[in-house]
């Protein structure tokens, strides 16, 4: 089940795959909306080189990640925030070609997590959240892992604790976001929980490991998870609130970090009480620079040794146990976000 597009800029192996700064431009190629109005009207354009600020590195870009808010922002509902550049793009993986004030040097091929601009030729990026090549990754697949591990990463075990011999419910466990989840919830030693709508979904969250298949088109979570789920990731927001408390364990923790039911729910805040719950609500791109850092840092110390190797990415491979819990642009479509 594809997850996460990637946008392959150039090829990368080519020598030399990045200009002498001497020879660059003011300008640069970049996707952009030609129409506001109409979310479809993505058009290569020239536009002005990014500007270098105090504790950032210039990075050409090889591969960028199409996520969700990309299509957001497209359709006008996630503007990027105060400062961050006005062109799509969450996540993309390049080569250092001037590194500015950050210990980065030309050359070094990094994965990038950022607040946009990964649609264009170059991108300014903070040295916190820059990231090194996971070992064996194309730049087409490490631009496809960036924000959904940090997302997964930062929320399921830097805020809910997410740790061995819980269970842990995902919702939509098919998606990038899901396998992503599942596959860290594995190698955390948790059982997995996943909520998706078709037998061909659920059969690709059991590959990645998954040991409870829920089709929510013909059973209700609630009541097959009621009391069970330690840590809940919740992409629906409003619609299932009530049906994820009924789920939560005692002392559970509901994570909640997309809208798809909607943005207003009732709560029963007797049954949270009851069981001693906690609800969080939480979104990465518009973190303060050094929080992004911090999740960053995080996700590359813990979580990157469960990624494989390029040989290993397998549908079939297990999941790795973490040695400690805590020209024009082509596109290419990796098979599913990795972390096995």
């Amino acid at each position: 089940m594809p997850s996460t597009l990637s946008i392959v800029a150039d090829n990368p192996h080519s020598a030399p795959f990045w200009p002498t700064l001497d020879v660059m431009t003011d300008t640069m190629k970049a996707i952009t909306l030609s129409n506001p109005e109409d979310k479809t009207s993505l058009t290569l354009t020239e536009v002005p080189m990014p500007q270098l600020a105090p504790g950032e590195a210039l990075v050409k870009v090889h591969a960028t990640g199409v996520n969700r808010g990309d299509l957001l922002q497209a359709a006008g509902h996630y503007p990027p925030p105060p400062g961050a550049s006005e062109i799509m793009g969450l996540e993309c993986a390049g080569t250092v070609v001037d590194p500015g004030t950050t210990s980065h040097k030309r050359g070094d091929q990094v994965a990038c997590l950022l607040a946009g601009g990964g649609y264009a030729e170059y991108v300014a990026v903070p040295q916190g959240q820059l990231m090194p090549l996971p070992e064996g990754y194309s730049f087409a697949e490490a631009a496809s892992i960036v924000e959904v591990a940090c997302t997964v990463w930062s929320n399921l075990v830097m805020l809910a604790g997410l740790h061995e011999g819980q269970t842990l419910l995902v919702h939509g466990g098919a998606g990038g976001i899901g396998t992503f989840a599942i596959q860290l919830g594995k190698a955390l030693g948790c059982t997995v929980a996943v909520t998706a709508g078709s037998p061909e979904k659920l059969q690709t969250c059991k590959e990645l490991g998954a040991d409870i298949l829920i089709n929510y088109r013909d059973e209700d979570f609630a009541e097959v998870m009621k009391n069970k789920a330690d840590v809940i990731l919740d992409i629906m927001g409003a619609k299932y609130l009530d049906k994820n408390v009924r789920a939560l364990a005692m002392d559970g923790h509901m994570v909640i970090i997309g809208m798809q039911g909607g943005v207003k729910g009732e709560l029963n805040i007797a049954r949270l009480l009851t069981k001693r719950g906690t609800v969080s609500a939480t979104a990465l791109r518009a973190r303060a620079l050094d929080d992004k850092a911090r999740v960053v840092s995080s996700t590359v110390d813990t979580c990157g040794p469960c990624l494989p190797t390029a040989a290993s990415l397998t549908a079939s491979t297990p999941p790795s146990r973490l040695p400690t819990p805590p020209a024009h642009m082509n596109c290419s479509v990796p098979a599913r976000s990795r972390a096995r």
